[in-house]
């Protein structure tokens, strides 16, 4: 490849990911063939339609008109046949591509290397869908248009050309001013208006996701009201960069009326005085004159052809910003020290550049080992759970090793309760899934589903309560295949006993088979399981530290920091408390 075209592909985001689209070109030739017939029956037909009346007018016989009217009917029909194969042809490329694309990006998210923690779960999902759509869509609204276009125009000059050449000519300038000018125009003027689309919908999907799933926290926080203004905001810089882009589209379709006007009345200009000169007969004329009509098909899809590569590429944007490496391997994780299966040397991680949320973090797990965060409700537990795992970036120190991050709000997939646990490994057998729920209490609640480990759960869990999810996703942690499991509240939506006795199961599981458990709480009932206690707090410059840190009866006998326990106490009941959702 030339030093030119290698430089245009490292620099385009959208030539970067087409190669994720896995795109076999053959397929493209095809849906561009079948394309191609399609506007050739359009143009025969008005071809074959303007010969066959202005020479019936002459009053011919009935035999002379007899092929003509075949070829209408057989171009009518193919035009309808051919225009059905090609749709079919082209949703198969983008679809299999748009399936490849998503199964690729997946795969690079779950191999690591993708900034993904920092992003809001409705932008993410705008990426993962609508961008991915978008980048699909390249194909079929966009090169297969635009190579169609390209066959038929030449085609279409040369027919025209045969009858009377400067007619040919004629309908050529007309075309490339609807096929090049309009195409240029509305790109231009989409640029702007496909960033801010782009924007927009993200914010959307995001403002959305959180007002259906933390609709109620925000009521009693009395921030709803300001959640859903902002969602209004957002719609509306939507719905003005849709009016915009409509706009466009209407531009380019005035030029593309005026240009198929022009053509007419061009040939009409040069072929009137060729006929009467006796260079073109009156059924040619109707032919150079009429045709043009139906030729300025070829161009009509190339406006909205032009703004989806416009889009496509900002898609593609979007989603090299989710995957920055999306071009290089997955890094390789630098491994313990010999007999430890973690080790945090300093490690400082925040979400923005120079402004840390914890600092000054040093902590080795060996195996068996069971060590807990402790520290009040935002102090910085998950960003240091999330930096331990390998899913944040630290922004000082190095991690050394790794494990799974169980999240609080871990997603239940809408299948049933075996394919759930598998998530965690696909070899789990039934009875490793009865074991593992039996070890986080869930035993009863197994037993009274009424097809076991394969009663189906809704999307979300939205059919189980806030306390038997959390246990759920603890019970796929410990089928995990992973060393350490870096927890985050386990105690979240579970009374004091249900909550003791599920960190109780974490700890044994990991002395019992020489695996490790980090627990993030702000309760301080776990904390006497651990075998070590870390206490954070927020030190001058709002970063949190370990203020203290060894067996828990030892920090409570030094009154080493757990103010905050009974602060949290006082102000009201922790989330721990609050009462699971009923089961519908």
């Amino acid at each position: 490849m030339p030093e030119t075209l290698r430089g245009l592909a490292e620099r385009d985001p959208l030539l970067r990911v087409l190669p994720l689209l896995e795109i076999r070109w053959a397929r493209v030739a095809r849906a561009v063939a079948l394309g191609t017939l399609t506007l050739v029956c359009a143009i025969g037909l008005a071809a074959a339609a303007a010969w066959l009346v202005a020479r019936a007018s002459q009053m011919p016989p009935v035999l002379v008109l007899s092929v003509a009217t075949v070829g209408v009917r057989a171009f009518g029909t193919g035009r309808a046949f051919f225009r059905y194969l090609e749709r079919l042809a082209s949703h198969d490329v983008a679809l299999r591509g748009m399936a490849a694309l998503r199964a690729n990006l997946y795969d690079r998210l779950a191999r690591g290397g993708a900034d993904v923690v920092a992003l809001r779960r409705g932008d993410l999902l705008a990426r993962v869908g609508g961008d991915v759509d978008d980048v699909g869509d390249v194909v079929v609204r966009a090169v297969v248009p635009a190579s169609v276009a390209a066959v038929a125009g030449v085609g279409s000059v040369v027919l025209v050309g045969a009858f009377l050449p400067l007619a040919g000519l004629v309908l050529l300038a007309c075309l490339l001013l609807t096929g090049v000018l309009s195409p240029w125009l509305a790109s231009r003027a989409s640029r702007s208006v496909e960033v801010r689309g782009a924007a927009a919908r993200g914010e959307v999907s995001a403002r959305t996701l959180e007002l259906l799933e933390d609709g109620q926290q925000l009521r009693v926080a009395g921030r709803l009201a300001d959640r859903t203004a902002a969602l209004r905001a957002a719609d509306r810089r939507l719905a003005a960069a849709t009016d915009d882009g409509a706009r466009v589209s209407g531009v380019s379709a005035a030029i593309e009326a005026g240009a198929q006007t022009l053509a007419v009345l061009g040939c009409l200009l040069v072929g009137i005085p060729a006929a009467l000169a006796g260079d073109l007969a009156a059924t040619e004329l109707a032919v150079v004159v009429l045709t043009p009509l139906a030729v300025f098909e070829v161009t009509t899809a190339l406006p909205a052809a032009a703004v989806q590569l416009r889009r496509s590429r900002e898609a593609a944007r979007r989603l090299l910003a989710l995957l920055p490496q999306a071009a290089a391997p997955a890094p390789v994780p630098e491994p313990a020290p010999a007999g430890t299966l973690l080790a945090l040397d300093d490690v400082a991680a925040g979400w923005a550049p120079g402004a840390p949320v914890v600092r000054g973090v040093d902590l080795t797990v060996r195996p068996g080992a069971v060590v807990a965060l402790a520290g009040p409700s935002g102090v910085g537990k998950t960003t240091l759970l999330l930096a331990a795992a390998g899913l944040l970036p630290p922004t000082h120190g190095r991690v050394r090793g790794g494990g799974l991050f169980v999240a609080e709000d871990g997603h239940v997939f809408g299948t049933t309760v075996l394919e759930n646990l598998r998530v965690a490994r696909p070899d789990v057998t039934e009875d490793d899934a009865r074991d593992a729920l039996d070890a986080v209490g869930l035993a009863a609640w197994l037993a009274a589903l009424p097809a076991g480990l394969d009663t189906p759960l809704g999307t979300g869990g939205t059919d189980v309560s806030g306390g038997e999810r959390r246990r759920l996703l603890v019970a796929r942690a410990l089928l995990a295949p992973h060393r350490v499991l870096l927890v985050d509240e386990p105690a979240e939506h579970l009374d004091a006993a249900t909550a003791d006795a599920l960190v109780a199961a974490l700890a044994a599981h990991a002395r019992a088979t020489g695996r490790a458990v980090v627990v993030a709480s702000h309760r301080l009932g776990p904390l006497g399981l651990a075998d070590e206690v870390l206490l954070l707090d927020a030190g001058p410059d709002g970063a949190a530290r370990v203020v203290a840190r060894g067996p828990h009866t030892a920090l409570l006998r030094a009154d080493a920091g757990y103010a905050w326990a009974a602060e949290q106490e006082r102000s009201g009941p922790s989330p721990a408390a609050v009462p699971p959702r009923p089961r519908p």
